[in-house]
């Protein structure tokens, strides 16, 4: 039987092999398993099966446009589902396992759920690199479609009481990675191989420059807002039109994600008393009522592993009225912490 971890929620197990045991007989029969990888805390399910896949949809409230990464215990795995060509292969064989996400054209004989695609001839895929998320995929025999184990458009888990206090009896399994859990602490880089020429979609751990240095050049892509705020001034095309042609092909592009329930103001030189403080640096601002800092020392490496977590603790706080972030540094690592910063602090 497996061991329910030392935590006050009862759906939070032990990663231990009974722990295993109960999350792969979970995902086999449907289920849903929330599980820790090197980026933050995944939502589970069997990417083959449509119906499990949909349950992440409604225990998330995730908007059905926005598709799924289905996860691979190796390469080889993947190959089977996605066509890899010379650029996919020379980033999977330098990155993976590890926190980068290819979106690939499906192959014909492809097995995955096309939820997960969200009616896309691409499909979004990655081979973690934690041990306790290797060892479901393995053990399970299963791919797995795991979004960020939250709620949708909030803050991403990196702990598994995140999960808990976001997601509670919608997931009847949380294996607990302790302190080995989401060292990372942002979500997958997302890079899009399905045209002539690569596109980041979303930056994480491994940055622009990283990609770069193993494929050449690659472009920026947009959030769904963002270009629909041009379509909109260009007045070139319907709202329809528009969501046929620019469908999403990786998660974490809307606009307003991330996002804490109190709200969030970017970029501060000043803070009241009645804010929490975000600070970043050696000197954070004097006067509020809460203060984190992301990283003393200033590094940007350190600031994203922390990143959910303080927002999640900053977002708990009592009696303040919103969260003040000290400006980051946008380059490098900097580009995907601010990323989810604008997110979060987007109208909701």
């Amino acid at each position: 039987m497996a061991t329910v971890s030392q935590s006050r929620y009862p759906n939070i197990f032990n990663a231990d092999q009974s722990g295993l045991d109960h999350a792969c007989a979970l995902l086999r029969s449907g289920g849903l398993v929330a599980f820790p990888t090197e980026t933050v805390y995944g939502l589970g399910a069997n990417a083959t099966d449509a119906k499990a896949c949909a349950s992440i949809y409604e225990a998330k409230g995730r908007p059905s446009f926005n598709p799924l990464i289905v996860h691979f215990p190796d390469l080889s795995e993947a190959e089977k589902r996605v066509a890899f060509d010379e650029k996919a292969q020379k980033l999977a064989q330098t990155f993976w396992p590890g926190p980068l996400t290819l979106v690939l054209p499906r192959t014909k004989s492809c097995d995955i759920a096309d939820l997960c695609s969200a009616g896309l001839p691409s499909l979004a895929v990655r081979v973690p690199g934690h041990p306790i998320a290797h060892a479901l995929l393995e053990q399970s025999g299963l791919p797995l479609a795991a979004p960020s184990a939250n709620a949708s458009g909030k803050i991403s888990p990196t702990k598994s009481e995140h999960v808990a206090h976001s997601l509670g009896d919608k997931v009847s399994c949380i294996l607990d990675g302790k302190d080995t859990a989401c060292a990372v602490g942002l979500e997958s880089t997302v890079i899009d191989l399905t045209g002539d020429i690569p596109v980041l979609l979303r930056p994480g751990n491994i940055t622009r420059e990283q990609i770069e240095t193993v494929i050449g050049s690659i472009q920026m892509g947009k959030s769904l807002m963002e270009s629909k705020a041009e379509s909109s001034q260009d007045n070139q095309a319907t709202e329809n039109t528009f969501e046929s042609q620019n469908a999403l092909k990786s998660p974490g592009l809307l606009k307003s994600h991330y996002a804490p329930t109190l709200p969030l103001r970017l970029n501060a030189t000043e803070v009241t008393a009645s804010e929490a403080l975000l600070a970043f640096g050696h000197k954070p601002l004097l006067g509020a009522a809460y203060c984190l800092n992301l990283s003393e020392k200033g590094d940007l490496l350190e600031a994203a592993a922390n990143l959910f977590s303080a927002l999640h603790e900053l977002d708990q706080k009592e009696g303040v009225q919103g969260i003040a972030a000290m400006p980051i540094p946008n380059t490098g690592l900097g580009l995907a912490i601010n990323d989810r910063l604008k997110r979060a602090a987007a109208p909701k």
